[in-house]
């Protein structure tokens, strides 16, 4: 039998198509394995290269298949998409596979460890729970409105809110018992919260990068903490801007002909990175409109030219080459030594 050298791998819950090439770079192996008889063919064969796309579970099967002496590459699957000749079938996926792991240019996903996928894992619930406390509280300032009961905005309004309406005896006592079952549960997710929080911090504590990363004006410890663990090996970006293209901070580049024409960003990377980044600048530039803080001179020159929220997003794009430069560096926040950097690298 041909030596197989390189081997796509679509893979599913129950079902992994295989499709491998050998030395002259034709098809040697076509097969549909279930999941035992897949783990069972892999730890016969000898080592070679398998491409998989990065879906859920790429990385345990990645582990799984690098224990067995295979070299695993991942991919995500928006540079996988254009090498699938026609149609949309397991086997088709599994080719597109095969070909896009060769190409030269081709950009690979890290392996997580169990650790980090553990830690992510934590960051993961704790904006489940957010976004469920976010719908609570919409639910309660909704239905006490019809009461004519309302309150300023945040988090912290809502307890208060919900004993002025256990305390006012105008409302029908139907209405105060059926408010309890919600404040019962936003005292739950609350509590939920805070141990997810306490569990953040202590990670946080015991990062190193995240301690240095938690230096930069408007990077918290949940911002640093996500920083440390989603990025990849940060070497691995030619220069800041990539880093902040690569999490979609970049506009889109629609130039021709030598015309250049960029449009809004491509939040084409991590939502979740992204938003909590666009979110600590936009309490720098709160902060910077009360007085307090760093001043940041290139800031309040663009705020008198444009919007807050698109200055928002330019400070995060800042922040993020900021981010960068101490990722590979090692070093320490210092302004002054931060941007110039930062200036530098995005040439």
């Amino acid at each position: 039998m041909d030596r197989i050298v390189r081997i796509g791998m679509d893979t599913s819950k129950q079902v992994f198509q295989l499709h491998g090439v050998n030395q002259a770079e034709e098809p040697c192996l076509r097969r549909k394995l279930s999941r035992s008889q897949m783990i069972a063919y892999m730890s016969r064969l000898e080592p070679t290269v398998i491409g998989i796309e990065a879906s859920g579970a790429a990385h345990h099967w990645a582990r799984t298949l690098a224990a067995m002496g295979h070299e695993v590459k991942v991919m995500a699957p928006q540079f996988v998409k254009p090498y699938v000749k026609r149609g949309k079938n397991d086997a088709a996926d599994a080719e597109a596979l095969c070909e896009a792991m060769s190409r030269p240019t081709m950009r690979f996903v890290p392996v997580k460890s169990v650790e980090q996928q553990a830690a992510l894992m934590l960051v993961s619930l704790r904006d489940r729970i957010i976004r469920s406390r976010t719908q609570l509280t919409n639910t309660i300032r909704g239905h006490a409105a019809e009461f004519g009961l309302v309150t300023g905005r945040g988090v912290d309004k809502i307890e208060p809110l919900l004993l002025r309406i256990l305390d006012d005896e105008c409302l029908p006592d139907l209405a105060r018992l059926l408010f309890r079952e919600p404040g019962a549960e936003f005292a739950q997710i609350e509590a939920r919260l805070a141990k997810i929080d306490a569990e953040l911090m202590n990670h946080h504590r015991h990062s190193e990068l995240s301690q240095r990363l938690i230096q930069i004006p408007g990077i918290g410890p949940v911002g640093a903490t996500m920083l440390a663990l989603k990025t990849p090996d940060p070497h691995g970006f030619r220069s800041a801007r990539h880093f902040a293209a690569w999490i979609g901070l970049t506009p889109k580049d629609h130039s021709s002909g030598g015309n250049t024409r960029l449009g809004s960003i491509t939040r084409a990377g991590d939502e979740a990175l992204r938003s909590v980044l666009v979110v600590g600048a936009t309490a720098v530039i709160r902060q910077m409109r009360r007085g307090a803080g760093r001043s940041w001179p290139w800031l309040a020159r663009l705020l008198e030219r444009k919007p807050p929220k698109l200055a928002a997003v330019a400070l995060a794009n800042n922040l993020a080459r900021i981010a960068w430069k101490l990722m590979t560096s090692g070093q320490g926040y210092h302004p002054g030594y931060a941007m110039r950097a930062v200036a530098i690298t995005a040439d």
